[in-house]
């Protein structure tokens, strides 16, 4: 290149002086015959050319309007000019090799280290056009923007892009969005430059090498997505630094409660709670850690946890659930003790079922854009509706700003029908809780018959925030309508603006269920797997009271349930609402206890009741476990009660398992009671216990304690 340059001065300085009036003639000719040329191309829409003979040369290199100004004054001062450009050609091939060998010795560099970046071209054959800004009507008028403001304007555009990127929308979609903006804005048609197709990873950054990144304006730019006029300018690549993860804002919002503390037996010997068959717990925690981040500790209810997975409990003999109760050895404490309270539904009736009536309630509001809301959502019906049968019936309600109905209800058999109904859905506006549920109810009490099933499946991020948006309000809502016999349930999809504590007040109060769907496989499990115990519910309002032995139990704590914690005389009035059970639902809640004498007990007894006596029953029990239930459609409960009989026994791998869950929820959350057990303990009692394990789904919760683990050593 140094060669070259040097020819080319020896070239000029060779040449003859121009004389002042014959130049400023020529330069005067040549700037006429270009002004004419580029208001006949106006004319014409033809689209200028990078390259070409003789004045395009000069066309394709955009001029600013402070040059075009200075060289009018130069040339209104010049004397008359006479004779043509071409009668000195050295000159002009001299200024010609000039400039293009200038601006290849600028952008050679740039074009490396671009090339290296982006990768090979998609052929051979494929070239990348860079073409000169189209001049708008009077560009002589349009002021000269500065630096930043050109930036600010690329960032507007590239907008639409880097939310593709993020996974908000398709890349030609993004595209198509952001030549539109500019359109709009400026008021005339906006071409886009022609270049490769561009493949977006969300996962990936915008820098594809490790040494280069560019920031997302000038990529955008220089990849082609951006209208001619930004790509005639190449910018030099900035400098790398490290890769930083941007933290997320989140609105996420979770039911509060205080961690359970020891009770003295003496003072209060009574414990009851609600049953919980809610899973949503646990996927959202399996969610946090799997994005590198350990839970918010009100997201950790460790009652979900436990009942996440399945058990191999005894199957009921007549009632609609067995109970179960044994004692064994703590496994963070030798010197207490688990009492396993364990609860098996009875099995799905076997033969035909009744029928079912489904109104999906979906939410369209802008919050579910995410590939992991409303786009998981659709494939997750699609496994849904392949287990309905031919006699049940779908409707699909749904909201945003306002509600509507998007499919009247239709028989399951019509597949293509309904699945068309789903994909026409796309989120906007904000989200109209109460309309959509109060249009979803009507429909479902159209459509509940005789002997039939009728149940709202609610599908949202949580996220009320038009309408009835305070919890207590939801749930004297809901209340005010499950007596019709329709159930909710409630599935939760997507990250930033989840509200968990709306969905468990929606699913509890509406006789349903909760779960948290963070993947196709969870929804496979909760849609496919467990869909019989969502549609044939067998108990309604399930309590559970258990009273212990002062004169055996020093004190004792229920390990979880906060949230479903009742009054003691809530538990004989049948007005009290609790949870439901369905088909082959089970439920496991574990106390923990301290025998009277225990080294281990945290409190002493009081010095005015050392000498009390038990009153009925037995001397010699640890306690007295009773439950309540109705059944569906009645309005009186019914009573099981089994005792706590003395001695410990070994456990076996079902009760090993759910004590190391307990275990994984309290490291989780409120370590206080666990003394030095800590990540290495409870690995290991699950390893030890995963048992059968048939799909895998306690394998991987020690997978997933590994990495909870690990997050918390940092």
């Amino acid at each position: 290149m140094s060669d070259e340059l040097k020819r080319l001065e020896r070239a000029l300085s060779s040449a003859p002086a121009p004389e002042a009036e014959v130049k400023s003639g020529h330069l005067k000719a040549a700037l006429d015959g270009f002004d004419q040329r580029q208001a006949a191309d106006q004319e014409s829409n033809a689209e200028p050319r990078l390259s070409g003979e003789g004045r395009d040369d000069i066309r394709s290199r955009p001029r600013s309007p402070r040059r075009d100004a200075s060289m009018n004054r130069s040339l209104s001062h010049s004397p008359s000019h006479r004779r043509p450009l071409h009668r000195r050609p050295s000159v002009a091939a001299a200024a010609s090799l000039a400039a293009l060998s200038l601006g290849l010795y600028l952008l050679w560099p740039q074009a490396q280290d671009f090339d290296a970046m982006t990768g090979p071209e998609p052929s051979q054959d494929a070239e990348m056009a860079v073409s000169p800004p189209r001049t708008a009507s009077k560009p002589e008028s349009a002021p000269e923007s500065t630096e930043g403001e050109r930036l600010a304007i690329v960032a507007s555009k590239t907008g639409p892009v880097a939310d593709q990127m993020a996974g908000d929308m398709p890349l030609d979609t993004a595209v198509v969005t952001a030549v539109e903006t500019e359109s709009k804005s400026a008021g005339q048609v906006t071409q886009l430059a022609e270049a490769p197709r561009l493949s977006v990873s969300r996962s990936s950054s915008l820098s594809s090498s490790p040494s280069t990144s560019l920031s997302p304006s000038i990529s955008m730019e220089m990849r082609g997505l951006m209208p001619s006029q930004e790509v005639a300018r190449i910018a030099p690549l900035p400098s790398p630094g490290p890769s930083v993860q941007v933290p997320t804002a989140t609105s996420e919002a979770y039911p509060e409660f205080d961690a359970s503390s020891v009770r003295v037996t003496a003072e209060t010997p009574v414990s009851t709670f609600s049953v919980d068959v809610d899973t949503a717990s646990y996927a959202v925690v399996r969610s946090s850690l799997m994005q590198g981040q350990l839970p918010p500790p009100q997201a950790v209810r460790i009652e979900e946890m436990i009942n996440y997975f399945g058990y191999d409990y005894p199957q009921p003999d007549a009632e609609a659930f067995r109970p179960m109760v044994d004692v064994f050895a703590s496994p963070w404490n030798p010197e207490r003790q688990l009492v396993r309270v364990a609860l098996q539904g009875r099995a799905a009736t076997p033969g035909p079922r009744s029928p079912v009536n489904l109104v999906l309630l979906i939410d369209t509001s802008g919050s579910m854009r995410s590939p992991d809301k409303l786009p998981l959502l659709k494939r997750s019906m699609a496994l849904l509706l392949g287990e309905l049968n031919d006699d049940d019936e779908v409707a699909i309600v749904t909201y945003a700003g306002s509600a509507g109905v998007a499919l009247a209800p239709t028989g399951a058999s019509n597949t293509e029908e309904i699945m068309q109904a789903l994909e026409s859905l796309a989120p906007s506006g904000g989200t109209a809780g109460e309309a959509g549920l109060s249009q979803a109810y009507r429909l479902a009490g159209q459509m509940n018959g005789e002997d039939e099933t009728t149940r709202v499946l609610l599908a949202t991020d949580g996220d009320f925030n038009l309408g009835l948006s305070d919890p207590e309000a939801l749930e004297r809502f809901i209340a005010d309508r499950r007596e019709g016999g329709v159930y909710l349930s409630v599935l939760g999809f997507g990250r930033g603006n989840l509200d968990d504590a709306v969905m468990q007040s929606l699913a509890q109060y509406g006789n349903g269920q909760a779960a948290y769907i963070d993947s196709l496989a969870e929804a496979q499990k909760v849609l496919v797997d467990q869909l019989a115990a969502s549609l044939e519910p067998i108990a309604n309002d399930v309590k559970v009271q258990v009273e212990f032995n002062p004169a055996r139990v020093q004190e004792y704590r229920l390990i979880g349930y906060e949230t479903r914690a009742l009054r003691r005389e809530d538990f004989r009035n049948d007005r009290v609402d609790a949870g439901d059970i369905g088909a082959g639902h089970q439920v496991t809640a574990l106390y923990e206890i301290a025998p009277v004498g225990s080294s281990a007990a945290l409190t002493r007894p009081s010095r005015y009741q050392q000498g009390q006596q038990v009153t009925g029953g037995q001397h010699d029990e640890l306690g007295h476990v009773a439950l309540r239930y109705k059944v569906p459609g009645e309005s009186q409960s019914r009573l099981i009660e089994t005792p706590i009989s003395p001695g410990v026994t070994t456990a076996d791998s079902e009760a090993s398992f759910a004590a190391a869950i307990a275990g994984f929820g309290q490291l989780l959350g409120d370590d206080r009671y666990l003394g030095d057990w800590g990540w290495d303990e409870a690995i290991a009692l699950a390893e030890a216990s995963k048992g059968k394990d048939r799909y895998g789904y306690r394998a991987e919760a020690v997978r997933l304690m590994r990495l909870a683990g690990g997050l918390s050593d940092r």
